[in-house]
């Protein structure tokens, strides 16, 4: 049936007949293209004729339509039995027009370069367009494309493949940068944590070994006062039950008993409470160098050596918080700075008699230099 369209299709729309009508010449229109023809042709705007003249779109005869207008222009109905089962046999194979309904796709329009129907030229957006007839647009179109593979393998393609390898190098070039970086990246906080690890541990062993030697100092003391603690106690119950006692022989022997234990836990030397700090504060090491140091540098302080002095030698040194700090900070600092501050020291031969000891000697020159560096950056 496909090879029979053209003869199924209206040469003014281009479409299958719809409601077709023989003209007296025998030519086959679509009713409603042949009331827009009458309509583009009319020349009547006020009266019209019993009989209106109409030149045929095909064979371009006068003919004259009855009065009655189209609707009394005689069915063609085998051309309408034709279509209706064109439609029905072929309607799920043959492509159709998405805008205008069951209408066939048999026209090219050459100006969008697509297939529509006859109602997209007559009265749709193709209206107007140049066309074409399906298999001449094929042809031409099929010759066409053998020069696309020319298109395709010219020198801009070539550039394509050139600039593709171009980019794929960059990005493994810059993937391989950032892989050695992230290795980096990995190594040095590794070196950084496994030191912070070490000065971590190292500063742990150092109060562990503070807390072994304050246990050492005062734990003999302690069981000292709580042997003496429990013999008093145990004194004081005996005298209890000794008020009890009825016999006076008995009585006078207990009571002389008591008092020569009385006598003698008495006579124990208590043992002296002697106050002691622990210097330096590592949570003002913290604070003061270690949280202000750069993470380059953290590896090159020392962790101090931690010791308990007793509190009145370390307050007549400096007394209080602000007399420790430098000391910590001279304690925390490199071999290099400490070897700064005594050449400082050697400069000031007039303080060194009037300080106490080494102590004091770098803690002095420590404020001194802290005061020349605020006036120089005051400046």
């Amino acid at each position: 049936m496909r090879r029979f369209e053209e003869e199924l299709t209206c040469s003014v729309c281009y479409s299958l007949f719809d409601d077709p009508r023989v003209l007296p010449c025998s030519h086959t229109f679509c009713r409603s293209c042949l009331e827009g023809v009458i309509h583009l042709s009319s020349s009547f705007p006020v009266w019209r004729p019993l009989r209106v003249p109409l030149k045929c779109p095909n064979c371009r005869s006068v003919v004259e339509i009855p009065a009655g207008g189209t609707e009394s222009l005689p069915v063609n109905f085998a051309v309408k039995a034709i279509i209706e089962k064109y439609q029905q046999e072929d309607q799920a194979e043959a492509a159709t027009c998405s805008e205008h309904y069951r209408q066939p796709l048999n026209v090219y329009c050459l100006l969008d370069r697509k297939l529509v129907c006859g109602h997209c030229l007559t009265r749709g957006k193709h209206h107007g367009h140049p066309i074409d007839d399906l298999q001449s647009a094929y042809l031409r179109e099929k010759e066409a494309s053998g020069k696309l593979l020319e298109q395709l393998t010219d020198k801009h393609w070539a550039d394509v493949c050139l600039l593709l390898e171009k980019l794929k190098e960059e990005k493994s070039r810059c993937e391989s940068i950032v892989q050695v970086d992230k290795k980096a990246v990995v190594q040095y906080f590794k070196k950084l944590s496994d030191t912070l690890e070490d000065k971590k541990q190292a500063l742990l062993t150092a109060l562990d070994e503070l807390n072994r030697r304050i246990s050492e100092e005062y734990e003999p003391l302690i069981e000292k006062l709580k042997k003496i603690r429990e013999e008093q106690l145990e004194l004081m119950s005996l005298n209890t039950s000794v008020q009890k006692e009825e016999s006076p022989l008995i009585f006078l022997e207990k009571v002389d008993e008591m008092n020569r234990r009385i006598k003698a836990l008495k006579q124990k030397q208590l043992p002296d409470v002697k106050p002691v700090e622990i210097h330096p504060r590592v949570e003002h090491l913290l604070k003061n160098v270690w949280a202000k140091a750069e993470v380059g540098q953290i590896r090159k302080i020392l962790v101090p050596k931690i010791k308990l002095i007793p509190a009145r030698k370390l307050h007549s040194k400096g007394g209080g918080k602000e007399g420790r700090e430098p000391k910590e900070l001279l304690q925390a600092a490199g071999p290099y700075v400490v070897l700064l501050l005594f050449v400082i020291t050697a400069l000031h031969r007039d303080f060194h008699t009037r300080l106490q000891d080494v102590g004091d000697v770098l803690c002095h020159t420590f404020n001194v230099l802290m005061g020349f560096l605020g006036r120089v950056f005051s400046l």
